[in-house]
């Protein structure tokens, strides 16, 4: 089991809060890779939720997905432990010769994909989609997984 997909409405709200409560993101360093998704300011999109291709310790990524509302049309997440070193990944194999953890990208407002090495994060990241009523929840696995890249963008 390489992890789960499954589709968030195209909406604006606070997905990412909403699919990471529950795990302690603070204790990894969150590489943010090229993506689209902004902030909502007066029900309108408004300045850029991340800057591309940058680092972010966990507190700061929970202050930035608690604030406000936002729109995410391209999201390229993936979490690294604070103490390895934080490097490029674009294959599924360069994810798990890696230190990264695990790694969440979002497509076209609505379709993600989850990648996990601990099953735990897995399972935990399964329910919470099964609680938050999301759509076509379904494991990837060796067998089903077509992704070629782990790049949203």
């Amino acid at each position: 089991m390489r992890g789960i997909s499954f589709e968030i409405p195209n909406a604006y709200g606070k997905y990412l809060l909403e699919l990471l409560d529950g795990l302690d993101i603070t204790e990894w360093t969150w590489k943010i890779g090229d993506g689209e998704s902004y902030v909502i300011q007066r029900d309108a999109l408004g300045k850029p939720l991340f800057s591309n291709d940058c680092l972010l310790d966990g507190d700061e990524l929970r202050r930035i997905i608690s604030m406000d509302d936002y729109y995410l049309i391209f999201v390229d997440l993936k979490a690294f432990s604070k103490t390895s070193s934080v490097r490029d990944i674009t294959t599924y194999q360069e994810f798990m010769e890696s230190d990264c953890q695990f790694v969440i990208l979002i497509v076209d407002c609505s379709y993600v994909t989850i990648y996990a090495k601990d099953q735990h994060i897995v399972q935990h990241l399964l329910l919470k989609a099964i609680a938050n009523g999301y759509e076509n929840i379904e494991y990837v696995t060796d067998e089903n997984d077509g992704r070629t890249t782990l790049i949203a963008f």
